[in-house]
């Protein structure tokens, strides 16, 4: 069984060559640069990192890549949720052999099902997989509802240790609750606005898009409330930080579009998003600049900024 994740964990993005295959070369970079910055693990092949525009032998290259570069450095979490129990199970358990930890799965969604139905899924999945197991709660992309009495009941599961809670923060909260003397299990926040107030509050982690741009200042948040209990030294960072917070899901601009653009500007390259999703526009991209500016980083010119692998 596996320990509960704790920590700020990277929901890693996937730069792409031209031609839209991945640039292996240009992820391990960006890898290099998460490690290099202190967090705590990597979260391969997730939402942010594209897996929904990708077939499942591109999705097993890049979980089998994130584990040989992230090289026992950190643990790996590997995005394996799939549509069906048998798919997931196959997907988690790849992970596995490449040396992954965890592994985060989304409901079942698109076609409803009951609760009964969710929680059974949930279940064989966690009984038939090598990982542990980390529910991704995520009502606004799925139309799934997953209450927190169903989060409790499945963290009495042996193997399912964690949540990743991108509803609301009041069900963020119920959740935590419900769960606080649960053992081996772990409740993040995937939203940056509620890095802080999750943390305050006794949450053991968080995940964010723009991790992948700043990890050393989302880090530093997470060792100032947690490891110092400094809240206003905590307070006044997550305040600079609060102006880049809303533009990493920009209307009109899906993610991750806009932080891939913030690390082309930075140098590091994030580059292009696959379709159906859009490329953020230059207005975006200025405001990020500027934002980045305000944090004390060298920016890169809108032309110059798309780096080749």
């Amino acid at each position: 069984m596996s320990n509960a994740p704790k920590g700020i964990i990277v929901p890693l993005i996937t730069p792409f060559n031209d031609d839209e295959t991945i640039d292996f070369q240009a992820y391990k970079k960006v890898i290099d640069f998460q490690i290099e910055n202190g967090v705590h693990g990597l979260l391969v092949g997730g939402t942010t990192g594209e897996y929904h525009v990708m077939s499942i032998e591109e999705r097993k290259s890049l979980i089998k890549a994130g584990c040989e570069y992230a090289a026992g450095k950190v643990p790996v979490m590997a995005g394996v949720g799939c549509p069906t129990v048998e798919e997931t199970i196959e997907l988690a358990n790849f992970a596995a052999e490449c040396g992954a930890k965890w592994g985060l799965v989304l409901p079942p969604y698109y076609h409803k099902t009951s609760e009964e139905g969710i929680l059974e899924f949930y279940k064989e999945i966690a009984a038939n997989s090598n990982v542990g197991i980390v529910i991704y709660n995520y009502p606004g992309a799925t139309n799934v509802t997953i209450t927190p009495e169903m989060i409790y009941e499945l963290s009495q599961e042996e193997n399912i240790v964690s949540v990743k809670e991108s509803a609301d923060f009041a069900h963020l909260c119920q959740v935590m609750v419900l769960t606080k003397d649960v053992d081996n299990f772990s409740v993040f926040t995937g939203e940056e606005h509620f890095i802080l107030p999750t943390l305050s509050i006794g949450g053991q982690g968080a995940f964010g898009i723009l991790v992948n741009l700043l990890p050393k200042e989302i880090v530093s948040l997470y060792e100032l409330t947690v490891e110092k209990n400094d809240l206003i030294a905590a307070r006044e960072l997550n305040r600079k930080l609060s102006g880049i917070y809303g533009l990493m899901e920009a209307e009109g601009n899906p993610y991750p579009g806009p932080v891939k653009a913030g690390m082309d500007m930075i140098g590091m390259k994030g580059g292009k998003v696959r379709k159906p999703l859009t490329q953020p526009t230059d207005e975006i991209k200025a405001l990020i600049k500027e934002e980045l500016i305000k944090l004390g980083y060298e920016v890169k010119s809108l032309d110059e900024s798309i780096i080749s692998g």
